[in-house]
């Protein structure tokens, strides 16, 4: 399981990937890319998945959640982001927590 401390790591020297959609996520949500790695290194893990991916909740500079997955390669010690977006509120409680549906 990755921690929220390995992504920080790879972020800072500067070993990430960015799939091809998160450029259009990005744009989408009106996101910049300093934005979305501040978020981060101020980020928490909110849900772990397997093979070493997570899902975490980061804040724009304004203060409004943001949610990266982020996958970790162990062997070349790259982070991936998979994808961005800001949380639906209607699906999320204050980006945190899922609603039930």
């Amino acid at each position: 399981m990755v921690d929220i401390e390995t992504i920080i790591g790879a972020i800072r020297r500067g070993m990430i990937r960015i799939s091809d959609s998160v450029d259009e996520e990005a744009e989408a949500d009106d996101l910049t890319f300093d934005e979305i790695f501040s978020s981060v290194l101020h980020g928490e893990i909110i849900e772990s998945y397997p093979v070493d991916k997570c899902l975490i909740l980061g804040r724009t500079f304004i203060g409004n959640p943001i949610h990266t997955v982020w996958a970790y390669n162990e062997e070349n010690e790259w982070a991936v982001l998979t994808t961005v977006y800001r949380p639906d509120p209607t699906r999320w409680i204050n980006g945190r927590e899922r609603k039930m549906q």
